[in-house]
């Protein structure tokens, strides 16, 4: 856990990890909830009352988690102003590798030209972005490395049983990318960067989202399954609670947030977290219907989309949540 961020009037010099950039990509096929339905036993009303989402991105063929967040990388770069060779930190977070092994973190990273430093995944899921960022965080601070690449990429349409209605229709693929740099801070909690963070992990939850399959297992892939039901019932109540504990650590309230941008997983848990939490509807960054659930790409899919339509400016408090399978889960508080 983090320390308590000093409060205001306090001058405590720290580094804090500051955002410079942000980027996306999302692979060109579109599968529409009419284009499913042709296919399996469900319909466009079906979908959108029980989820929200309306459409999502399929990876192509010859399209690799690696590529997806090559493409994110590559333009959270150029908008950070940055050359991919001062990196020196690369984590992607994914749950869909291009491979058992290496680490998709250093196929991206020999996809940039970079060659120091040090790049590794996190497997967190759904919650892998925020894992991500707070690991991140923790090496800036500490001076250990200077700028950090973090990723959040998923071929997720690998892993799905697309026999199983329940949850093919939930996800979709691509990638986002946030550049993180150590800058030194007043210490107070009106510094730009990564204000607080809190992730927890409780694996007494395992089969109520798995895949079954792993080649130390079954020695296959496997397929995503699910009990939504349970899922929904535990993802409003550890989500509201771990957003709860990330504002203590800086005294801030629920109405003080700019922008909420959580994990898109279902439209039911992001009502049942904003209701609980007193979070009005258009302070929340939806991108659900057009996206699908796309695991740990979620978040700086959404980040990405909210800097392009200009709802995140220098000095917005930007608060990401997210659960995922394990079960994960965790929050970020960051000021823009």
């Amino acid at each position: 856990m983090q320390k308590e961020v000093p409060q205001r009037g306090q001058t405590v010099a720290i580094n804090r990890s500051v955002v410079r950039g942000v980027g996306a990509y999302l692979p060109k096929r579109i599968v529409t909830n009419a284009e499913l339905a042709k296919r399996i036993d469900t319909s466009d009303e079906w979908i959108v009352e029980r989820t929200g989402i309306k459409q999502r991105h399929i990876a192509g063929d010859d399209e690799l988690t690696s590529d997806l967040g090559i493409a994110a990388a590559k333009q959270a770069l150029v908008r950070a102003g940055i050359d991919p060779v001062e990196i020196d930190l690369v984590i992607c977070a994914t749950a869909t590798p291009d491979r058992t092994f290496p680490a998709t973190a250093v196929r991206i990273q020999a996809g940039l030209g970079i060659s120091k430093g040090a790049a590794f995944d996190v497997q967190a899921v759904c919650s892998g972005f925020v894992f991500a960022m707070a690991t991140a965080d923790n090496f800036l601070k500490t001076g250990q490395f200077k700028r950090a690449l973090v990723i959040g990429a998923e071929t997720f349409s690998r892993i799905l049983d697309w026999e199983d209605r329940t949850t093919c229709v939930l996800f979709g693929d691509g990638a986002g990318a946030v550049v993180l740099e150590a800058q030194p801070q007043l210490g107070t909690r009106e510094d730009r960067g990564i204000l607080a963070s809190q992730i927890r992990s409780d694996g007494r939850f395992e089969e109520l989202l798995y895949v079954d399959g792993g080649p130390g297992s079954t020695r296959t892939t496997g397929h995503l399954r699910m009990n939504g039901r349970e899922v929904f019932r535990h993802a409003v109540q550890k989500i509201s609670g771990v957003i709860e504990e990330t504002l203590v650590m800086t005294g801030y309230a629920p109405e003080e947030i700019d922008l909420f941008v959580p994990h898109q997983a279902n439209q039911r848990i992001l009502d049942g977290i904003a209701r609980k939490l007193g979070i009005p509807p258009s302070r929340i960054m939806m991108t659900l219907d057009k996206h699908g659930n796309t695991s740990a790409a979620s978040i700086p899919l959404a980040l990405n989309q909210a800097f392009e339509e200009r709802r995140v400016k220098e000095g917005s408090l930007v608060l990401m949540e997210a659960m995922g399978g394990g079960f994960t889960w965790g929050a970020v508080l960051l000021r823009w």
